[in-house]
Formats: C-alpha cells, sequence, structure tokens
C-alpha cells in the first residue's frame, strides 16, 4: 500500500557529478529531520530534454514509487546495478549512496 507523502514536506536540492556532467537532484521527505526520503526529482543538467534526461527522470517516479511502497533506501541501493570494485553503476545508484550518506 502506497504512504503519501504530507502535503507540506521538507526537501533538499543538490547537484551530482557523475558521468561527466552535473545532475539536478530534489529530494522530498517524510519526516522535518530529513532521514526519510520519500520521492525525488532528477534532471540532466545541460542535457535536459534528451533522451537520457527522460529516462532519468522516469527512473526516479520510479524510485520514489518504491520507497512510497515501503522499500527502504538501503534495500533500494543494494538492488541497483554496481560496479566491480561495489560503487555505484550508475546514476540512480550514486543518488541512493549519496542519501545513505546522511
Amino acid at each position: 500500500m502506497r504512504r503519501p507523502l504530507p502535503q507540506r514536506r521538507h526537501s533538499e536540492t543538490f547537484d551530482l557529478d557523475w558521468w561527466g556532467q552535473r545532475w539536478h537532484v530534489t529530494v522530498g521527505y517524510y519526516d522535518h529531520e530529513m532521514t526519510r526520503p520519500g520521492e525525488i526529482f532528477v534532471n540532466a543538467g545541460r542535457r535536459a530534454g534528451t533522451d537520457l534526461d527522460v529516462m532519468t527522470r522516469d527512473a526516479a517516479i520510479m524510485f520514489s514509487m518504491l520507497l512510497q511502497h515501503g522499500m527502504t533506501l538501503h534495500e533500494l541501493a543494494h538492488s541497483l546495478t554496481r560496479n566491480p570494485a561495489g560503487g555505484p553503476g550508475g546514476i540512480m545508484g550514486a543518488i541512493a549512496d549519496k542519501l545513505g550518506e546522511n
């Protein structure tokens, strides 16, 4: 069952450098302490409107829906592709790892 976010919620916006480009990320949280993310929005910076931007925005919607249906950030990060060294294999994994640092 989907757990809806509060109508008014805390959020943060940050830039993340990945794959040689800057990504713009906004995260909405369930709690005032900003420890329980419930939604993310991502755009590909200077590549806005490209196929890459569209795929990333769609992936952010799925990321958000998984969080809203009870998947933890740790479970989500663990489920995403990893490189041979154990680091994130894609931008969504890099975002999950960054959120997990907080």
